[in-house]
């Protein structure tokens, strides 16, 4: 079972939420807060395996809150979900540590499967915004995702095929089930490849697949 905080002021918007997780028989809401203080109080207590956190609210943000939390609990995944679909508010909670990014208009089927991926280790994006990630990127002439090709020549044929399913959003799981392999397996792959490409996380990882061109096939 999936445990879930839901971090939002809007009673409404909580409301929603925890209607739509009772529908799922494998995710489960463990608490709600309004604000990011209490979100930090209840992460404590009740070590979520997802937090879905809003970003604008009153007294302590939810960039605050991201950093917060994942300082004192490292494992557990936290996913931006917010109104604001803008720079302003991505780059500063990917910098927080979150492991995904979210807009609130997003399909009922689409967040359940985004946090059953947040929780296997996945990096729940919408395509728009890791189309983003790529441009931000291409951007910067000093980031290291623009060294493109040359940085996945030396990965072998299995791992460029997990790359590929990175550059998804696919988690170790997703990404067994779909190669046949055992998740152990494919967390070797992904140490692996953050090793010789010098990716330090899956979010840069998957940037580098769609920057590269390697696909999932």
């Amino acid at each position: 079972m999936i445990r879930v905080l839901v971090v939002d002021d809007q009673h409404l918007v909580r409301m929603g939420l925890r209607m739509l997780f009772e529908q799922a028989p494998d995710i489960e809401i463990g608490g709600e807060a309004d604000n990011g203080a209490e979100a930090v109080r209840l992460a404590e207590r009740l070590a979520p395996d997802v937090v879905l956190m809003d970003l604008r609210m009153p007294g302590t943000d939810g960039i605050t809150a991201t950093r917060r939390i994942l300082a004192a609990r490292p494992a557990s995944r936290v996913v931006a979900l917010t109104t604001f679909d803008d720079d302003d508010h991505l780059y500063p909670a990917l910098a927080a540590g979150a492991c995904g990014f979210l807009v609130k208009d997003t399909p009922p089927a689409e967040l359940l499967e985004a946090v059953r991926r947040a929780a296997g280790g996945g990096t729940p994006f919408s395509r728009d915004v890791l189309d983003r990630l790529v441009a931000q990127a291409l951007r910067s002439r000093s980031s290291p995702e623009v060294a493109g090709e040359p940085a996945v020549a030396g990965i072998t044929p299995r791992e460029r095929e997990v790359l590929g399913l990175l550059g998804v959003g696919l988690s170790n799981k997703e990404i067994a089930d779909r190669l046949h392999l055992g998740v152990t397996t494919v967390k070797t792959h992904v140490a692996n490849l953050m090793a010789k490409t010098g990716r330090d996380n899956r979010i840069r990882l998957a940037v580098l697949a769609v920057l590269t061109g390697v696909t999932a096939d």
